[in-house]
This record gives C-alpha cells, structure tokens and sequence, in this order.
C-alpha cells in the first residue's frame, strides 16, 4: 500500500518513514503543501499523513482542496494544536483522523492500520492464491502452513500481484507501484532479480510457477493458481490469532527502528525527537 507523508519537520519525516517501511508500506514524502498536491495528482495513495502547519500550503487548506476534487483519498492530520477548534477544522476540512503532537510511533503505527482497515475491507482480508497467504495486517507470508521469508520488496511485489490476480504489470507499472518517489528507479534487472528470487523460494516450497511471465508484456499470476475469493472471509477470521501472535515480533521491529533513528537523530532537534520517542 502506498502512503504519502506531507511534513517539513526532517526528524519526524525519518522516523514515520522508517516505522511505516518496516511495516511494508511505499511512501513517498513531500516538505510543502504544493509539493503534496503534485503527488497527490501524480500517484494514486491509500493515505495521506499531512502536516497542518506546512510552507506554501498549509495542511488544513490542502485538505480542502483534495476533497473538492473529489478525491476520496484517507487522510490522517499531524497537528501540534491540541485544541477542539483545530480538531474541527481538520474534520472539517475532511480529514478522516487526526494525531497530535508530540505523539507515539507506535499508537501512530496502530491509528494508521486502523484507518486503513476502515477505509478498504481489503487490508482486513488474507489474501490467497492457492495454498499460499499474505497476512497486510502482520506482514506474513504463508504456504501450507509454512512461515517464507521475503526482503520487503520482494514482499510488497507479491502483495501486488496478489491483490490484482487477474492483471498483468509490466516491469515499469511495478517500480511505479513499489517503489517511492524519492527512490532512485531501478532498471531492469532489478526487478527481474526481485522476481528471480520470489520465485527460488516459492519454488522451494514447491509453488515455484506461482508467478508467469508474458513475454513482451510483464508478470501475472498464473491462471493455474487463481484464488477462490469467496474463501477470503474464512481466511482472514483464521488468521486473527495469528495476528496477535505477531504483535511481539512487530513491536520488537518498531522498537529496533526507534533505537537506530534515535541514535542518528539525537543530535538534531534533539528535544522534538525525545517527545515522539517518549
């Protein structure tokens, strides 16, 4: 899923954008209204987290102006004004939720799944092709019961496939799906090597012609193994305990994330970092 970050603030840009690409988000980052707009009319995004006091075009008016476009986009303000006349300006703007400063990364993390799980019933769903599941809310994938490791982008380039089993993406509709503006696009050969490699540990777990190539068009899954989609609501029920059993694992990546930035921040804008960590 793609989310776009509209904040000047350089500690919170690094940190929000590490919590949310440990969780196997895309997201791209603009530092001004205008620059978010542009993105917003660029790409198409399941969230924007946007900062209400922004150069050029501040957040509430952006809001405005997203919603009278029309664009059913979600969107979270990041506001430091805990007041109830700014909490309603945002919501009436037409923002969807809100989050106040200083805040925690991980009840940001958890606003943020919960937004988009009310925003899209597919984030709720375990996706399915076959034997094989994707879990968006723990970042697993599964076959036959057997837990696969895969890099994020190997990750974010099955979930791609899977939620669209009937389409084919070429190699540039993939780096424009999974990789972030801000991103230096890969060539060919990276994404045939990210495709490579789905495809030996697939393979191992014998589901290696999971994903067909057409020659001169791009990558789909193969028809062989199209999911019955009316078995989705029984996968996501069963995969409820498996959720909370990855909560510890989760939080101890979130945790590794926040150590990590925190000793490359503590030198910069030292006390508003302290606040979002605290």
């Amino acid at each position: 899923m793609r989310i776009l970050l509209v904040e000047d603030d350089e500690s919170i840009v690094e940190l929000v954008t590490a919590i949310l690409n440990e969780q196997k988000y895309v997201v791209d980052v603009a530092t001004d209204g205008e620059a978010g707009w542009e993105l917003i009319e660029a790409f198409p995004y399941d969230l924007v987290l946007l900062d209400i006091g922004l150069p050029k075009l501040d957040g509430i008016a952006l809001c405005r102006r997203l919603r009278s476009q029309k664009k059913q986009v979600l969107v979270m303000l990041l506001t430091a004004q805990d007041t109830t006349t700014d909490k309603l300006l945002g919501l009436d703007a037409g923002a969807d939720d809100y989050v106040v400063k200083p805040f925690d990364v991980r009840e940001l993390a958890a606003r943020i799944r919960a937004l988009l799980r009310r925003g899209s019933t597919s984030t709720t769903s375990v996706l399915t092709c076959g034997n094989l599941h994707l879990d968006p809310s723990a970042c697993e994938v599964t076959y036959n019961g057997q837990l696969l490791r895969f890099s994020r982008k190997e990750y974010l380039l099955l979930e791609l496939f899977l939620r669209h089993q009937h389409r084919v993406f070429s190699r540039s509709a993939i780096v424009d799906q999974i990789w972030s503006f801000s991103e230096d696009p890969p060539n060919e050969d990276t994404v045939k090597s990210h495709i490579k490699s789905i495809r030996r540990k697939l393979d191992a777990v014998g589901a290696g012609d999971l994903i067909e190539t057409l020659y001169g068009q791009g990558y789909r899954i193969n028809p062989a193994h199209l999911a019955d989609f009316s078995d989705h609501k029984t996968a996501a029920q069963s995969s409820e305990q498996a959720v909370q059993e990855s909560t510890p694992q989760l939080q101890q990546a979130l945790d590794h994330s926040v150590t990590a930035i925190w000793q490359r921040t503590k030198g910069v804008n030292l006390e508003n970092v302290m606040h979002l960590y605290w």
